[in-house]
């Protein structure tokens, strides 16, 4: 299954009042696994960025102003998220925006519910963690998933955090023990927490049984009679 981990930054709160899409970022999961492959665009609003929208993600009028405009991205943005099932936090902002955008363009794009899936992650948080805060940032110290670099906010780096916490919340384990604070390990990491590994990295060798070893198993398999539950 192919799944696009989808953040974005606006101008503001609102597509209705006129606000618009300055940053997208997209992870992507295929069989649960990060590939490797991501989409990151810087958009140029065509409109001034609210000072209270900049105090959150820090994204400028001045840095944003030799970007290019969300017609000049559109079709490699859909081309990239066609037939996925995207995971997003509060997906009714993003989808909203997104949809604006399209919209605004007047070339048929359609909407994204026309191309995608869409799973929310805030409503499974609110599903599995009822009463509870349920900000990317509580979800990050409850799941023990890293986000010390998230300062401000970033489309791409909250994509990357939120398919660590998504993966936790679908079948990841933090740790095992029955204490409710986690402990550190001989290494200083926390239990359960998140590492990264390269996606180049070099396959894990497989090392196989020769004959003689086969053999010497079967003879032990053997020896332990019928009983055996290895043989079940």
């Amino acid at each position: 299954m192919r799944q696009i981990v989808l953040d974005t930054e606006t101008t503001g709160i609102d597509p209705k009042s006129g606000h618009r899409i300055i940053e997208i970022g997209c992870v992507e999961l295929f069989n649960r696994k990060l590939t490797g492959n991501h989409y990151h665009e810087y958009v140029n609003p065509q409109r001034v960025v609210e000072d209270e929208a900049i105090e959150v993600h820090g994204i400028t009028n001045e840095f944003l102003a030799d970007k290019p405009v969300f017609s000049q991205v559109a079709d490699s943005f859909l081309e990239y998220i066609r037939g996925a099932e995207l995971i997003i936090h509060n997906a009714p902002f993003d989808v909203g925006f997104i949809d604006h955008e399209f919209n605004l363009l007047g070339k048929g794009h359609g909407k994204v519910y026309d191309h995608c899936s869409v799973i929310d992650t805030l409503v499974m948080a609110r599903d599995k963690h009822p009463g509870q805060r349920n900000s990317l940032d509580a979800l990050c110290k409850r799941y023990d998933v890293d986000n010390s670099g998230r300062v401000l906010h970033g489309a791409l780096l909250d994509s990357e955090i939120l398919a660590d916490v998504y993966l936790m919340m679908t079948g990841g384990q933090t740790m095992l023990s029955l204490g409710a604070e986690s402990e550190e390990n001989s290494s200083g990491a926390q239990a359960g927490a998140i590492r990264r590994l390269a996606a180049g990295r070099a396959p894990l060798k497989v090392v196989a049984a020769n004959a003689e070893e086969m053999q010497l198993h079967e003879a032990k398999l053997d020896a332990l009679g019928e009983d055996c539950l290895w043989r079940r």
